[in-house]
């Protein structure tokens, strides 16, 4: 996917944050404590807005992609303790110690050097602050295709697929050693079968996935296998009415030292 392309600057801004994801960071979360938070890799706003949305006061969104922080400005326009701003994940522009909390949203797996990643998000952290990484490892990825999780079925019919995850998600184990190497404490692994969308009925996910809005792997696909890759999903839910689309993610918290 072009993350740079005019074409894809409403690709993160096409849906609302369920409460199912909102409550988990509650429960993880001291957000009392929290004054000023970061979205690093915020795409579209969809999480600033939620961040903003459960109260904290003030959300910075940093991305390295113009249109889609074009898309966000405008995903947001109704919030005005969110600001966003041009930066990448190792280098954001944010003062040191400037943030209580940073959340850093599918993100990781889009990086080659995590370590420079890290060093950043615990320079820009307060002492004591809090870093939450969610991200998919392999293994949420390949979970078995359901009416529930539609991603399992990407795998079932392009293999292809797989090898392409295999390159770029990281194991718990390395994503831990990671955060310990660039100084973080009282590391935390958790999980979550978050409700990516609700859907009227069967048609409604398949024009979805169509427009691969929102789903960076389907542009690993060429126009001929999504159009095969839908038939195959057609084919597997079978006739449904209405249907929720869950993701499972592990979360990894994280605290500056």
């Amino acid at each position: 996917m072009d993350f740079h392309s005019k074409d894809n600057m409403y690709s993160y801004t096409n849906r609302e944050v369920d409460m199912t994801w909102k409550e988990k960071i509650k429960e993880l979360i001291d957000i009392a404590s929290i004054h000023q938070a970061a979205d690093i890799g915020c795409g579209g706003g969809i999480y600033s807005k939620a961040l903003a949305d459960i109260g904290i006061p003030s959300v910075s969104g940093i991305d390295y992609s113009k249109p889609i922080l074009e898309g966000a400005v405008k995903h947001c326009s109704n919030y005005s303790n969110i600001s966003f701003q041009l930066g990448y994940a190792n280098n954001t522009g944010l003062e040191s110690g400037s943030a209580d909390f940073i959340l850093s949203r599918a993100l990781i797996h889009h990086i080659k050097d995590l370590g420079s990643v890290f060093v950043e998000a615990y320079r820009v952290l307060k002492s004591d602050g809090c870093y939450l990484i969610q991200d998919r490892t392999l293994d949420d990825c390949l979970l078995e295709g359901s009416n529930e999780h539609i991603r399992g079925y990407f795998f079932e019919a392009f293999p292809k697929l797989k090898e392409f995850e295999k390159k770029r998600r990281r194991s718990s184990d390395n994503i831990k050693l990671s955060l310990q190497q660039a100084g973080f404490r009282k590391i935390e692994e958790h999980r979550l079968w978050e409700i990516r969308k609700t859907y009227k009925n069967k048609q409604a996910l398949l024009d979805d996935i169509q427009s691969r809005a929102g789903r960076s792997i389907m542009h690993e696909l060429s126009d001929a296998e999504l159009a095969s890759l839908i038939n195959y999903i057609d084919q597997s839910i079978g006739d449904i009415e209405e249907l929720v689309e869950k993701d499972r993610w592990t979360l990894f918290k994280a605290v500056k030292g």
